[in-house]
């Protein structure tokens, strides 16, 4: 399995508006074949731990494999989202974990 979390921060103001197209997007991820778990995340708010402040989102995926992920990154609905997107996002980092 691969753990994947998607650390995304949209320019500023604009979280919700990237978030309403993301959240639209989740479900045809979620039916990819070798998708486990896919899902965005904000801040808990928790006091005490540090945060990713009103701009940023972290998108939380498990695939069954690196070749599910890949074909996930190259399907179709990926790019239309990344062109509807591309003017409201500041920065995007992906990190691909194994289980340790």
């Amino acid at each position: 399995m691969l753990h994947v979390v998607a650390i995304i921060t949209t320019k500023p103001g604009l979280r919700a508006q990237v978030l309403d197209l993301f959240r639209a997007l989740v479900p045809t991820v979620r039916a990819e074949a070798g998708c486990i778990e896919y899902g965005p995340t904000v801040d808990a708010g928790v006091p005490g731990l540090a945060t990713f402040g009103p701009d940023t989102f972290v998108v939380i995926e498990k695939w069954e494999s690196a070749a599910h992920l890949a074909a996930h990154a190259a399907a179709p609905h990926m790019a239309a989202y990344g062109a509807a997107t591309a003017d409201m996002i500041a920065a995007r980092a992906v990190h691909a974990l194994n289980p340790a």
